[in-house]
């Protein structure tokens, strides 16, 4: 059981070493002259179009485009479970057939649900 544990050990070591390692590889090649390093106000400036803004730069998101996020993201995780399901579907078998119309029940009730809530109509 305890050999199970050493894969995940080595998972977390690994990932820890490699996101230290992406981190560390620009400072290393900015010391040794590989990386331009030319700092300039400009480029500390706020770039949108080429344009000045006008008014507040900081401008709060209506909510509902986390609403269309969301649903959107729900049927890309359906197409992500229901295209391999599709190309196998002689070799599953019932269990299978089962499992995609539970969760096609259960992305249909939800876009049902948002549809009744008008998440989806926009103002």
């Amino acid at each position: 059981m305890l050999d199970n544990y050493g894969y995940i050990g080595l998972y977390i070591t690994f990932s820890v070493f490699f996101a230290t390692l992406i981190v560390i590889i620009p400072i290393i090649l900015r010391f040794l002259k590989v990386v331009p390093h030319k700092p300039n106000p400009l480029k500390l400036l706020t770039f949108e179009c080429g344009m000045e803004t006008i008014g507040k730069t900081w401008v709060r998101f209506n909510f509902r485009f986390y609403f269309y996020a969301l649903v959107f993201l729900a049927l890309d995780v359906l197409v992500v479970f229901l295209y391999p399901w599709a190309a196998n579907l002689k070799g599953l078998g019932i269990t299978a057939f089962v499992a995609i119309l539970v969760l096609l029940l259960i992305v249909i009730v939800g876009y049902l649900y948002a549809w009744r809530k008008k998440v989806l109509e926009w103002k």
